[in-house]
């Protein structure tokens, strides 16, 4: 297997210790609510380690062996949609600019430069200016979502060619982009 097949193959035991390590705990802890080993627990660890996920936040003696207490180094994570594999295409190369891939792989090159641009605007002293509008709707059937689409689109480019100047002196170019997804059912919770 590529190094590359084995790396997606962990991607979901290593999102799945992300999510209970909001409090601190063992290898052992972790393997035992996760019903698998404590050395595959202890493996993928050391690797969230490594890359900055996970933090020590004490080390214990338990009998002849150091328990390691270790928890996430953050709340949250943003994810580059170049690490899941299939799921981050150039949107240059995408043929079907209706398909998911593409519209993840505009939103990951959006969310790529975003946090490049905030992280040099904090280092400059500096605000980023930005806008964003989310709206929910609801369609009748692909009938009236592909409308939508139409005329979303052509005001769009009439906005666009009213308020695009190629040639302002000290102007600065800003990106736009608009996606649309059927919007995510909240999870239902198991009872317990």
């Amino acid at each position: 297997m590529s190094k590359e097949g084995s790396a997606a193959k962990a991607r979901p035991m290593r999102a799945r210790i992300l999510e209970r390590l909001a409090t601190p705990t063992t290898a052992a802890a972790l393997a035992r609510e996760l019903e698998t080993s404590r050395q595959k627990v202890g493996y993928h660890l050391k690797e969230l380690e490594q890359q900055g996920l996970v933090e020590l936040v004490e080390e214990r003696r338990k009998g002849n062996v150091v328990e390691r207490l270790v928890k996430a180094s953050s709340r949250a994570y943003l994810v580059s949609a170049e690490a899941l594999a299939s799921l981050g295409p150039d949107p240059a190369a995408a043929v079907d600019r209706f398909s998911s891939a593409y519209l993840i792989a505009v939103a990951a090159r959006s969310v790529r430069e975003v946090a490049t641009l905030r992280e040099r605007a904090q280092k400059a002293g500096k605000t980023l200016p930005t806008f964003s509008l989310q709206a929910d709707v609801r369609f009748a059937n692909a009938k009236a979502r592909h409308a939508f689409a139409e005329e979303l689109a052509d005001a769009v480019a009439r906005l666009v060619a009213r308020h695009h100047d190629e040639r302002a002196e000290g102007g600065r170019h800003y990106r736009l982009f608009l996606g649309v997804h059927p919007a995510a059912a909240p999870e239902k919770e198991s009872p317990e």
